[in-house]
């Protein structure tokens, strides 16, 4: 099995920003704050040297790490 980049909740975070939720969806439904959600979101744009939430989308998708 190949290794994720991203973690279990970034995955979880990553899957509901492309259902078109909010940062403030995400932490409601993940009962967490808004904050660790940026955080979360801002690792994984790191990891895969992109700027943006787009971008990061983008890169996910072209790694299979997600799927719409």
């Amino acid at each position: 099995m190949k290794r994720s980049i991203l973690t279990k909740r970034e995955h979880e975070i990553f899957t509901l920003l492309i259902q078109n939720k909010s940062t403030k969806d995400i932490a409601s439904l993940l009962n967490i704050s808004e904050k660790t959600v940026r955080n979360h979101i801002s690792n994984a744009m790191q990891k895969l040297e992109v700027k943006g939430r787009a971008g990061a989308v983008v890169e996910l998708l072209k790694l299979g790490e997600i799927v719409l």
